[in-house]
């Protein structure tokens, strides 16, 4: 699932711009379809200017009936009706979408033979303390199975003793739910922890949920700005 907000708020209609021939959002939705690794591939959108553009690649398009704060609710909104196990949430501005990040992000279901596991996302290394420090970068802490502990802007772990070799990790946000477990997410009330930090996945956390984290160092590249977009039109022609 692919949501698709038109306005966003730091690059307004980045979606529909050109990213060499096709539109951001298309560029987005042939990736994910090309993988290979889904039963179906669908755009959910609150906007008909997305509806229209995507008209001619797929019939795969889900208009929004409300107002949403997160690409969660949208996509749990869409799925609430679709016969599903496992739905992964792939943000519209992403149209580099690492095939072996997403492969080994699904594979944590076929391993979890008792169902233990509510959703899965991915972590990657921070290497520098400006990136450590950044409350942009989303930071997550695991216990000894690679389940999230905690997710915060703050540097966590902090690092009492320096003389500790600490590693940091940053929070990538792709997410692959339990069908039930995104449907609960959507149901329920924003969290304290969650409200203060504004980061929706502690919500799970809040709950009791099990996430389970994913290392890789192959993530996908966001366009959030005018700049990324230009970087991507440079990577595609390279």
């Amino acid at each position: 699932m692919i949501p698709a907000r038109l306005e966003a708020s730091r690059f307004p209609k980045k979606l529909l711009k050109d990213l060499c021939g096709k539109s951001v959002i298309a560029r987005t939705f042939l990736a994910a379809q090309s993988t290979a690794l889904f039963d179906e591939v669908y755009v959910v959108t609150d906007s008909v200017e997305i509806y229209d553009e995507l008209k001619t690649y797929t019939d795969n398009i889900i208009m929004s009936k409300k107002d949403h704060q997160c690409g969660s609710d949208r996509i749990a909104e869409a799925v609430e009706f679709i016969d599903a196990d496992i739905v992964v949430n792939v943000q519209g501005d992403e149209p580099f979408i690492n095939k072996a990040a997403l492969a080994k992000l699904l594979a944590v279901f076929d391993d979890d033979i008792d169902e233990n596991i509510d959703l899965a996302s991915l972590k990657t290394p921070l290497k520098t303390s400006v990136d450590i420090e950044n409350p942009n970068n989303v930071k997550v802490v695991t216990d000894a199975q690679n389940r999230a502990l905690y997710f915060s802007r703050s540097a966590i772990p902090f690092r009492r003793n320096s003389d500790v070799e600490t590693l940091y990790f940053k929070h990538v946000g792709i997410y692959a739910f339990r069908k039930e477990a995104l449907l609960h997410f959507y149901h329920s009330e924003m969290t304290p922890l969650e409200t203060v930090e504004k980061i929706e996945c502690i919500r799970h956390l809040e709950h009791g949920r099990t996430i389970k984290m994913v290392e890789t160092a192959e993530v996908s590249i966001g366009i959030d700005t005018p700049e990324d977009l230009e970087k991507a039109r440079q990577l595609f022609t390279s």
